[in-house]
């Protein structure tokens, strides 16, 4: 399963006790939010993209929107979503817990300035059930990120 991979990687961090599971689901924004109390926009919404030939998780925060143009100037192709078929393989996590943490190696991890409206924010842990409150400088510190990017629209 997703989240004991995730898991095992927080484990490695010594922060799995922070790992939260809802007897609800938390695999949408809407949903998400409801789950941990806070409203939508401090969900860490991680979306999966194959960039060349490269699964890409860009995370932004939860009410944002990828803005085509700023995504093609950013990394210099369209913006196209893994089918969600492919995701475990590809991302190691499937459709509704996709993070940036326990994930697949060869995957990079982009975070979206939209994410520093928020001290704290709430990504999923591998499944559609999970969730984890970070703070801004614990999503780079645990996502191995490769750079901040602005390739939201309409989040300000």
């Amino acid at each position: 399963m997703s989240i004991e991979r995730a898991r095992k990687y927080f484990s490695e961090m010594g922060i799995e006790d922070r790992v939260r599971e809802f007897e609800v689901s938390s695999a949408t924004v809407e949903k998400a939010a409801e789950a941990v109390g806070c409203e939508p926009m401090r969900i860490a919404k991680s979306l999966s993209f194959m960039i060349k030939g490269v699964p890409t998780i860009v995370v932004v925060a939860g009410e944002a929107r990828i803005d085509n143009r700023k995504f093609k100037d950013e990394f210099l192709a369209k913006a196209k979503m893994i089918d969600p078929n492919e995701l475990e393989e590809l991302v190691g996590h499937e459709m509704g817990g996709i993070c940036p943490f326990g994930i697949k190696d060869g995957v990079d991890v982009f975070l979206d300035i939209s994410l520093k409206l928020f001290e704290t924010v709430f990504p999923a842990c591998g499944s559609d059930n999970s969730a984890i409150e970070l703070s801004i400088e614990e999503m780079e510190k645990y996502s191995n990120y490769i750079k901040w990017v602005d390739v939201c629209k309409n989040w300000e």
